[in-house]
């Protein structure tokens, strides 16, 4: 069983927190746990599970970083707040 994305999870979650001491523990049957090495000993933190249930599990650990927004998605958002917020006219009786 491959492994790739087990550890490109782990590698995502090092950059969203800041971590290097995360570390993805592979075992016997596919299964992985989440480790934080240190000084003192490697700290387990999660139990061995199966890969797809690891990798959600170190994609929830920390939030993602807020998607960087350009001018182009900025005016976009503008552009749909303001159409949102315009009426139709209905033309009356006594307009004519």
């Amino acid at each position: 069983m491959r492994s790739t994305k087990a550890i490109s999870a782990v590698e995502r979650l090092k950059t969203r927190s800041g971590n290097a001491n995360y570390a993805a523990i592979s075992m016997p049957g596919g299964y992985f746990y989440l480790a934080e090495r240190a000084p003192e000993g490697t700290k387990k933190i999660s139990e061995p599970m199966p890969m797809d249930d690891f990798v959600a599990f170190v994609n929830a650990r920390d939030p993602a970083k807020p998607r960087k927004a350009s001018k182009l998605d900025l005016a976009m958002e503008e552009q749909i707040g303001r159409s949102g917020k315009r009426t139709a006219k209905t033309p009356s009786a006594n307009d004519e």
